[in-house]
């Protein structure tokens, strides 16, 4: 059949685009799905038959019965987390032992990881960086100076290996003079590693490169966005992976002229969970009705999304970096009460335009808007875009012209059946 390429997908902006229900669309094209970055920070909820699912590490591909799905070498993995999320799941009737494979190169993210975190944070006082708490900073921390656990060292002489690591953090936890009692949690986190040792451990960049040869269809999973990247982001507000299209490279072991489709997801207006700059951030009545109308909470953290208008700057910027070939526009429907519409096309920094998005977001940063007419009608029973209203087709128009790339999906609510592909 000849190798096939592999499709992407993935956030455009602070995370929480609607990734998850995406992916479960789409799904049905693929016989692969595989996750190549992140950890249990980014929540994917998807909603389907009256039920509603939150997965954090295993890929959302996990729904369709007859689908590979691959946790990859660029992801950090909580066993603890997983057992929690795959117990969870097997109880609604979703086995995953059959297809769900991890690949030997993630790395573990460890009880004292989790406590280093809370001791990082803590230290930073008012500077804190917003991070979940779940150990993923410090984890990535440890595979970037090579003392890392992973995930295949649950096949040799564990126990040793945990032991170093550990005693390592311990030190430093000392050190910065932070108490603390990881007793409990250490106790059900190694019982978990039993747990994980029951699933299939592969060589992910050996199996998916396989099955590309042998013509398969993959689709690969981004967590969180691209404004979280840790080199393109909004850094130091940032998450501590590649969420970029790269990032399906490196984190899965695919080389560039691999690459097919990169459908990148945006939601119709603008959110952040955390600290860090938001440069169309509202903070009135209209930014309060959003977080309302789009029920605006974490699916992992519960914490409150800051919300506001669409940033074609940043979307700009993100549609370069990830090399977008198709858009995917979600929670359409959230903006259907609005008489105006407005979209920030620049920044006004020190009284100059800015069009291309800067080193740095923080500061003073006035986001230029075009206000555009809203079409005042209620979008969540079409199915069609020929039911769409004028001025919703003018705001998609609108923004293919200002992006330069086509918007294929449009999403018009949560359920699986409110997904109309233009």
């Amino acid at each position: 059949m000849g190798t096939k390429k592999v499709d992407i997908l993935l956030g455009l902006q602070w995370g929480d685009e609607g990734k998850g229900k995406v992916v479960d669309v789409l799904t049905p094209n693929y016989d692969i799905v595989a996750r190549f970055q992140g950890g249990p920070n980014a929540g994917h909820t998807l909603e389907f038959e009256g039920q509603k699912y939150v997965l954090r590490s295993i890929p959302s591909g996990i729904f369709q019965g007859d689908k590979i799905n691959i946790i990859g070498n660029g992801v950090v993995l909580d066993p603890l987390l997983f057992q929690e999320e795959a117990t969870d799941l097997a109880a609604s009737g979703h086995d995953l032992k059959k297809r769900l494979h991890i690949s030997k190169k993630a790395h573990l993210i460890m009880p004292t990881h989790r406590i280093l975190d809370a001791a990082y944070e803590a230290a930073k006082g008012k500077d804190k960086v917003g991070t979940t708490g779940k150990g993923i900073g410090p984890t990535y921390a440890d595979k970037i100076s090579r003392t890392g656990l992973r995930v295949g060292d649950i096949l040799g002489d564990f126990d040793t290996a945990y032991n170093r690591a550990k005693a390592r953090h311990e030190k430093m936890l000392h050190d910065m003079g932070f108490k603390y009692d990881i007793t409990e949690l250490e106790t059900k986190w190694l019982e978990a590693i039993k747990f994980l040792k029951e699933f299939s451990f592969v060589d992910s960049e050996h199996e998916i490169n396989h099955l590309l040869n042998d013509g398969k269809g993959v689709l690969c999973e981004g967590a969180q966005g691209t404004m979280l990247d840790v080199d393109f982001g909004s850094y130091p507000f940032v998450t501590s992976s590649n969420t970029i299209c790269a990032g399906a490279c490196t984190g899965l072991g695919i080389a560039p002229n691999k690459i097919g489709e990169v459908y990148g997801i945006f939601k119709a207006y603008c959110t952040r969970v955390g600290a860090g700059p938001f440069p169309t951030e509202l903070f009135d009545e209209t930014g309060k009705n959003l977080a309302k109308l789009g029920h605006e909470f974490g699916a992992v953290t519960g914490r409150p999304r800051r919300c506001g208008w669409i940033d074609l700057v940043a979307l700009r910027y993100a549609v370069m970096i990830d090399g977008v070939t198709k858009l995917i526009m979600m929670k359409s429907d959230i903006l259907d009460s609005f008489e105006t519409i407005k979209a920030c096309v620049a920044y006004k920094i020190n009284g100059e335009e800015v069009v291309d998005f800067p080193y740095s977001i923080e500061g003073d940063i006035e986001p230029v808007y075009v206000e555009l007419d809203g079409w005042k009608q209620d979008m969540t029973k079409m199915r069609s875009e020929d039911e769409f209203p004028e001025e919703f087709n003018a705001y998609i128009t609108f923004l293919e012209k200002e992006l330069g790339v086509d918007i294929a999906i449009v999403s018009v609510g949560p359920d699986r059946d409110q997904t109309i592909i233009r």
